[in-house]
């Protein structure tokens, strides 16, 4: 996995918001040429939206990555989260600009549908780290910065629940990337420091129900 490892080192990170970007606005120009099909604006609301829980699901994976393959992505993890959050934003925004458009609609949506109200949170949750991802909220916020990025799990969760709840009917793909979050999220718990934390309490229990 080395000479990997060495071939990510030449590659910037910043490179990555450069092809987001530019992907994007390739997809927002296939959509005005008509490229898309006949309803453009669903094409580009689902495919922004997949291409963000894609993303979330690899800033997941790098600490695991590395951990059980010995594969570093970490200088990309940022990376990954920011773009993962501005493709989410123009989920968002196709939703609320080009496909909805009406303000009470819109409302109504939020609380009267339960997979937009998931997904609306779960992008809640991604603001204050999109906010907080610098080097001056890391210095600021010292060791606090690393609880409140605990709260990107949350985020893959319920974007991940977004997608199966959004799908008609049995669809096995949005079950797939569900499991696949899930198994990330399950995989960074340390079950080593679990179960000794486990059985210190329970021998503290036995000691005091039998001194």
């Amino acid at each position: 996995m080395e000479p990997v490892n060495r071939a990510l080192r030449r590659i910037p990170p910043w490179s990555l918001y450069i092809l987001v970007a530019a992907w994007v606005l390739w997809m927002f120009w296939q959509g005005l040429q008509g490229h898309l099909g006949v309803d453009p604006v669903k094409v580009l609301e689902h495919t922004y939206g997949e291409r963000a829980l894609q993303l979330l699901i690899a800033g997941l994976a790098v600490t695991p990555l590395r951990r059980f393959f010995g594969l570093n992505l970490m200088r990309f993890r940022r990376a990954l989260g920011l773009t993962a959050f501005g493709l989410v934003l123009c989920h968002l925004l196709v939703w609320l600009v080009l496909d909805v458009q009406i303000v009470t609609q819109i409302v109504a949506d939020v609380l009267k549908r339960p997979y937009i109200t998931i997904g609306m949170l779960g992008f809640a949750l991604m603001l204050p780290l999109a906010v907080t991802s610098n080097n001056w909220s890391i210095r600021r916020l010292g060791a606090r910065w690393r609880v409140l990025h605990r709260l990107t799990y949350g985020v893959g969760l319920l974007a991940g629940l977004h997608y199966v709840m959004l799908a008609k009917g049995f669809q096995l793909e949005p079950l797939l990337y569900f499991a696949v979050i899930l198994g990330l999220v399950l995989a960074r718990v340390d079950w080593k420091a679990c179960l000794i934390r486990s059985d210190r309490a329970n021998a503290r229990r036995d000691s005091l129900q039998n001194p």
